[in-house]
């Protein structure tokens, strides 16, 4: 999502000056975490599930980063899914609800009282991790495709004294990192770079596009979220991804921090509902044109680009 299409999607003339204002000193530096969902270990390709894990702890703790991950409750039920979620536990990140089936909210199959239902049932496998804290992030982003889903969840969530683990940064990583792993199932010596320079890019230039989203609707820099997944790309890649954003002036810091922002308690009476939290207060404020699709729906613009490049 380039500044030309920002400008035209919120209709701002001060993008342009925000974009050119945002990293000069006298500007707080943004800030930004790690946020890592699903935990899905068994599309393990070229990296084994142990070493996966062993690689993205690593490059955490080199940065004394702790991150959020968001855990799919039938990913951590097996005996190798607790092996590998203990060692997150030991490593004190936060750990949260992501369901325990990843449903799609937004799903006219899916009815509220199984997704309810499924939530709990992932909360029963997780509670006694230790760092399970009661953070909840919607599979997929997707909040309910109708009021009575959408406020119905809330409420629940309330109920049961749980936040939303909200996306402020929402990215197209999981469709980058398929990419990556067909071609190393058929090339296992195939060259990684392209793919790394790929997703490097395209995590950058989300980020400038809500971080200038952020700070035009709330007039205010924004404890950023980033959204990863517990793939083979962020295996590989993670350290390049954290120092890229340092190199251009950015602030890690970790996820829980990340959650105390104001932003994370909005509730933006929008439909269908979900998405970056900072494009559906967008949306509910008026921000937006409808016309456009959500950036991160933009899969088959990421398939088209990394084809193109021959990736």
């Amino acid at each position: 999502m380039n500044r030309r299409h920002f400008s035209k999607l919120i209709g701002l003339s001060a993008v342009a000056a925000i974009g050119s204002r945002q990293f000069r000193a006298s500007q707080p530096a943004p800030q930004i975490s790690i946020t890592m969902d699903d935990f899905n270990y068994g599309n393990a390709v070229y990296q084994s599930a142990a070493e996966r894990n062993k690689s993205i702890l690593g490059v955490l703790q080199a940065h004394s980063l702790k991150a959020g991950l968001f855990v799919i409750g039938h990913n951590a039920e097996s005996d190798e899914g607790q092996r590998l979620l203990t060692e997150w536990s030991r490593a004190s990140h936060l750990i949260g609800n992501h369901t325990y089936s990843h449903w799609n909210l937004n799903a006219p199959s899916t009815t509220l009282p199984a997704y309810t239902e499924d939530i709990l049932r992932a909360e029963a496998v997780l509670k006694d991790v230790k760092g399970f804290q009661k953070y909840f992030r919607f599979p997929m982003l997707k909040e309910g495709d109708t009021a009575a889903k959408r406020d119905g969840v809330r409420s629940f969530l309330d109920h049961l004294n749980y936040r939303i683990g909200h996306v402020t940064i929402d990215t197209s990583d999981w469709l980058i990192s398929s990419r990556l792993s067909d071609r190393l199932k058929e090339q296992p010596r195939a060259d990684q770079k392209p793919f790394r320079d790929y997703y490097l890019a395209h995590m950058w230039d989300r980020a400038q596009y809500y971080n200038s989203l952020g700070r035009t609707l709330l007039g205010r820099p924004v404890k950023h979220t980033i959204l990863v997944h517990y793939n083979l790309l962020n295996g590989l890649f993670l350290d390049d991804l954290i120092k890229m954003f340092q190199s251009k002036g950015w602030q890690w810091i970790d996820a829980e921090e990340a959650f105390s922002d104001p932003v994370f308690s909005a509730k933006p009476k929008v439909l269908p509902a979900g998405e970056s939290i900072l494009w559906a207060l967008a949306k509910a404020n008026g921000k937006l044109d409808s016309s456009l699709k959500y950036p991160a729906e933009d899969g088959d613009v990421v398939a088209r680009e990394m084809k193109k490049l021959g990736l």
